[in-house]
């Protein structure tokens, strides 16, 4: 059980991290909040890596991590499944797959059997089921049903970090901020990583109106002397100069986050990977790699080509806002993966 928090909270840290200051500035659940917290896609990838896909057989190809391709992964699923539909761990693990490659009218389906097979007594059956939910429907605020599931969930299992989490951003949503905080100290009761403890920590504080000492940072990456003498760090995609043009550092008064961002053109949201510093420590060098990839299954290290953003938030979010500086580049690293990326444009 200790294994399962462990890894819903690391997953949770990537949550606050990325889109915390998100739904702060917006006050609403944003699609981006739902499709980066599929919990379920990590604890899906974790099953794969740990216990194996069932009914696969070993002679079936592998991709380069050593797991078997998700075509072959879902045809020996609904195999297993066509000869044994009661099979409820066939039925879950269907649906984080179908998670995975955002698939997620389906999921819900799998899901939604699962419960029915579970009769309901599965708490973290009804946050799965919740999260597909939000997802398939883009939905802008956890209420009606979703909402329904996490606080059946909390009757099932008080402690369930999922579920606290969610049940404090609805509570919030809806202006209950009593309960956000009350939901959100239970989650801190859990012993959640020092990183996760301090932001759930300061949004507590700022509810209460009380003085917020800044978030911490998430780690950089290398510093500038060790990436001019090692090149593109070891587990890196790409390696970035990041720096500000002379009239962003004229225009810029003040210390500010810097989001550095690889996303794919074609989707933007959810970004495929984040690092974020502090504008005082530019110029810095900031390496993004499969480490950094803000949905599990869904590697940097995948794409052929992307868009790299390095945006300086004045609100605080990633989410781009009127005033902010930024810059943008497209990296194909296999042609390039050590670039200059210079902040030289204003958000409108």
């Amino acid at each position: 059980m200790t294994f399962w928090i462990i890894l819903i909270l690391l997953c949770l840290g990537a949550v606050l991290f990325a889109v915390w200051p998100l739904y702060r500035q917006k006050g609403r659940m944003t699609p981006l909040l739902a499709v980066i917290t599929v919990f379920t896609v990590a604890l899906g990838v974790g099953i794969y890596n740990h216990v194996g896909s069932p009914g696969v057989s070993p002679g079936h190809g592998t991709t380069a991590d050593g797991l078997p391709p998700m075509d072959e992964v879902l045809a020996s699923l609904h195999q297993r499944l066509a000869e044994n539909p009661e099979d409820v761990a066939g039925w879950k693990m269907l649906a984080r797959t179908q998670m995975t490659m955002q698939d997620f009218g389906d999921a819900v389906t799998s899901y939604e059997r699962a419960m029915e097979l579970e009769n309901g007594q599965n708490a973290q059956t009804l946050v799965d089921l919740a999260i597909a939910l939000l997802s398939r429907d883009r939905s802008m605020a956890i209420e009606s049903r979703p909402a329904a599931l996490i606080e059946n969930a909390l009757a099932l299992d008080p402690n369930n970090p999922a579920a606290l989490f969610y049940s404090g951003v609805a509570a919030s949503d809806r202006g209950d901020i009593d309960m956000a905080i009350e939901r959100w100290e239970v989650l801190l009761g859990l012993n959640p990583p020092p990183e996760i403890r301090a932001m759930l920590e300061q949004r507590i504080a700022e509810w209460r109106g009380e003085e917020v000492a800044a978030a911490p940072a998430m780690e950089a990456a290398p510093a500038v002397e060790e990436a001019a003498s090692t090149g593109v760090p070891e587990g890196a995609v790409v390696a970035a100069r990041v720096a500000l043009s002379d009239e962003a550092i004229s225009a810029i008064g003040a210390d500010a986050n810097v989001f550095v961002i690889a996303r794919d053109p074609a989707q933007p949201s959810p970004p495929i990977a984040v690092s974020r510093l502090r504008l005082s420590e530019l110029p810095a060098m900031v390496s993004l790699g499969d480490a950094q990839s803000m949905v599990q299954g869904r590697a940097l290290s995948g794409f052929d080509e992307f868009e790299l953003v390095a945006r300086v938030s004045l609100s605080g979010g990633p989410a781009a806002a009127s005033g902010d500086w930024f810059g943008s580049l497209i990296v194909r690293p296999a042609d390039n993966n050590s670039v200059l990326l210079t902040i030289d444009q204003q958000v409108p």
